[in-house]
């Protein structure tokens, strides 16, 4: 996954036509597409592989279980053609080593919850748990770490701990309230926008909006 716009799709429709649909108007504005379980749950895991001819696709599943479970997940979700997945790091090092070691099997790509974007996100995600997780996913081999675009403080934080070794990928932009610029200056490689580009009269126009809005920062 290669950074170009600095932009990610949240693609959370739960329709194949739309979601096609919108991903094709976009996809010169966007690295990637991220998938979660309500077009997944709506369409079926082989939507991945329609949308990988358009964009790298994200499996946003929050992979959190067991070891030998985390890996049945992530061999279907790289297999069914996603170059990256979602995973969480508090069900510890081994589960999330597990995840680390499938996806380089297939040559892919994981990212780690550090801290979530909705306004309780950081009740249990507390400074030193999310830094803790941070550190993890660093010693663990993990491509990136999620951090919030609603609290750009956070990002800059955890920026810190993972040094730039690791990539961020910052959920929150748009219908969250986040903004795209102070995300990216706060040290995200790439923000993630999904209601405001996908519910838009136009998802190009605003992607390409938010597109512009950064380009001069990346």
């Amino acid at each position: 996954m290669h950074r170009k716009t600095g932009v990610i799709l949240a693609l959370d429709v739960t329709k194949k036509e739309e979601a096609l649909l919108i991903s094709k108007e976009v996809a010169g504005f966007v690295d990637a597409i991220k998938i979660g379980y309500p077009l997944v749950l709506g369409t079926g895991l082989s939507i991945a592989k329609d949308l990988s001819k358009i964009a790298p696709v994200i499996a946003d599943f929050k992979v959190a279980d067991i070891p030998n479970t985390d890996r049945l997940i992530c061999e279907h979700v790289f297999s069914a053609g996603c170059d990256a997945v979602i995973v969480q790091g508090f069900t510890g090092s081994d589960s999330l080593m597990e995840c680390v070691k499938t996806a380089n099997e297939f040559q892919r790509k994981v990212f780690v919850v550090a801290e979530m974007s909705h306004p309780g996100g950081d009740y249990f995600f507390t400074d030193a748990v999310s830094k803790e997780i941070a550190a993890l996913a660093k010693k663990a081999g993990a491509f990136g770490i999620v951090a919030p675009a609603t609290r750009p403080e956070r990002v800059k934080e955890l920026r810190a701990v993972i040094g730039k070794d690791l990539k961020i990928i910052s959920p929150g932009v748009g219908a969250q309230g986040g903004s795209a610029a102070d995300t990216i200056k706060a040290g995200a490689d790439w923000v993630i926008v999904g209601r405001s580009i996908y519910g838009a009269k136009d998802p190009k126009a605003e992607a390409e909006k938010i597109k512009k809005e950064i380009e001069k920062l990346i």
